[in-house]
């Protein structure tokens, strides 16, 4: 079997289940493990993503609201690849190369064979579903069973870990300009992790948010993870934050409890990595003893 992933969640769950070795082509934002950014990327941006994050968000709204797509996948790769499963989303046309976009390109390579299988992940149950959905597709049901299986498992173990410490409030960063909130999975994991989400809803895409609404909630504990930043490029944005007037009265703030955490490679991705959000995020929470060695990798304090 030869398979294509145009979506980094997607890459990690055939890696998980066992098939990397069947990866043909990769998307550009690929990168885990680190094996397979010697596999040809076949999409590209359609802008430049450099400039703060309210360039990129002006850049990626105007994009859109063209009816345009914000990535290219190249259907003569395809062609010369010849996959037999396509891998893609359309749970978020930022987020990586929609199935509409593939669905044309496959359009454009005459006598395409090609299976398509489409990811939409909104909660934690979608994820446990997608891994076996992919494993469906690749023709190992038990493969899903277990891969699926050590996911929850590692969940559940963090939530049996601090079931019976002190639940601190916190608030999840997903952009900074325009703030956005963490929806989707990321309230489950927060839950899991044991603290209490003050804003986004499972289950739901993450919302916009005004800082006036972050500094009535006071949260105890922020968390910064801008989808698609590292550590370095989050630090580098947090000026953005730290102008607005009042972010130094902010008991997280001041009680030096404001991490900033690497959203591209472990908080953005719907596939196996969310175990390792939710420790990621007990660890910010609780700290010793609840340690799983990401501090400096995972996250970082901000001071």
């Amino acid at each position: 079997m030869r398979i294509v992933s145009l979506i980094a969640s997607a890459t990690e769950i055939v890696w998980g289940l066992g098939y990397g070795d069947k990866l043909v082509a990769r998307s550009h934002e690929c990168d885990n493990p680190h094996d397979v950014t010697k596999l040809p990327a076949i999409t590209t941006p359609k802008f430049t993503i450099d400039g703060n994050s309210l360039d990129i968000d002006r850049k990626v709204k105007a994009v859109v609201a063209d009816g345009l797509a914000v990535y290219h996948v190249d259907p003569q790769a395809l062609e010369r690849l010849k996959p037999d499963l396509i891998v893609t989303q359309d749970q978020c046309e930022v987020c990586a190369v929609s199935l509409t976009d593939v669905e044309r390109a496959v359009c454009q390579w005459a006598g395409a064979q090609a299976k398509i299988v489409s990811l939409k992940p909104d909660c934690l149950a979608d994820i446990d579903r997608d891994i076996r959905k992919v494993a469906a597709a690749i023709g190992d049901d038990a493969a899903g069973e277990r891969l699926a299986g050590r996911v929850r498992g590692r969940i559940d173990a963090v939530a049996e870990a601090i079931a019976r410490l002190r639940r601190p409030r916190i608030a999840f960063i997903e952009w900074i300009a325009p703030m956005m909130s963490g929806g989707n999975w990321m309230p489950e994991l927060i839950a899991a992790a044991g603290g209490e989400n003050l804003f986004g809803e499972a289950g739901k895409h993450s919302g916009y948010m005004q800082f006036a609404e972050l500094a009535a909630a006071d949260p105890e504990v922020i968390i910064v993870a801008p989808c698609g930043f590292d550590i370095a490029r989050t630090r580098a944005e947090m000026p953005l934050l730290e102008r607005e007037p009042g972010w130094r009265e902010l008991t997280a703030v001041r009680n030096g409890r404001v991490a900033l955490a690497d959203g591209n490679f472990y908080f953005n991705r719907p596939g196996p990595g969310v175990a390792d959000t939710a420790e990621i995020i007990a660890e910010i929470l609780h700290g010793p003893p609840i340690d799983y060695g990401y501090r400096g990798r995972g996250w970082m304090p901000y001071a």
